[in-house]
């Protein structure tokens, strides 16, 4: 399987957070971007940004040959979204399926500085619900781009409160703590900034899923309900 190339037209959106995103790229330029509102309640946004996105970008469908979709973890609604238009226009052009973390495209956001000429180290946090966040140690290099320094965990804020600096602490759309640098949001966009072995090889369009984090919440009530796991749904017969 061929490595990631932003060289042929790309297509890449979001939606791990309220702040979805997509965007356009030809011959390694960006030439189109726009940011849409994910959340419960809201209509769907993300397909007709993409339509938009293609058309202002004289870009066919077909002449797609990479498609990214952001793997989470978060909103596992709008993740399930996100994945299901990337699948289906992966499968319907022809283009190869790539899925980069969402907290590495919400580290490719944060700002570099004249004294981080020589690179820096920080943790990128987002929202897990029930008093804990996502916590991904990032490496930020002296040219801008990022890449994961260790394993993803899920912490409490309080923990992460007490182990992570806040000078050293960087929140995804909101935080808890009122001593951090402003908060970011994961913006496609950057795309091209994140390195990582997301970049190695496409997924699978029959097994890949996001990294949705935890259980949906309808899961955890219906369980917490019935005392038992949900039941898988079994195929539909045809």
């Amino acid at each position: 399987m061929s490595s990631f190339s932003a060289s042929a037209p790309l297509l890449a959106l979001e939606a791990s957070t309220t702040a979805g995103s997509v965007a356009v790229w030809r011959d390694g330029v960006l030439v189109g971007h726009e940011s849409v509102v994910m959340g419960a309640g809201q209509d769907d946004r993300l397909f007709p940004a993409i339509q938009r996105l293609l058309h202002e970008a004289q870009v066919a469908p077909r002449e797609l040959r990479g498609v990214v979709c952001g793997a989470g973890p978060g909103s596992f609604t709008s993740l399930r979204i996100a994945a299901a238009l990337a699948k289906g226009l992966a499968h319907g052009t022809g283009a190869r399926l790539f899925a980069v973390p969402s907290l590495l495209l919400a580290a490719a956001s944060v700002e570099i500085g004249p004294d981080d000429a020589g690179g820096r180290d920080f943790a990128i946090h987002a929202d897990a619900l029930r008093g804990e966040r996502y916590v991904l140690p990032i490496r930020i290099f002296g040219d801008g781009d990022v890449a994961a320094a260790g394993p993803l965990a899920r912490l409490s804020a309080g923990l992460l409160a007490a182990t992570v600096p806040a000078d050293r602490r960087v929140g995804v759309l909101g935080t808890p703590f009122d001593d951090e640098t402003p908060p970011v949001t994961p913006q496609v966009k950057h795309l091209l900034r994140v390195a990582g072995e997301w970049r190695e090889q496409p997924v699978s369009l029959d097994a890949w899923e996001p990294e949705y984090g935890r259980l949906a919440e309808a899961q955890v009530k219906w369980e917490e309900r019935f005392g038992m796991p949900l039941p898988e749904t079994p195929p539909m017969r045809t």
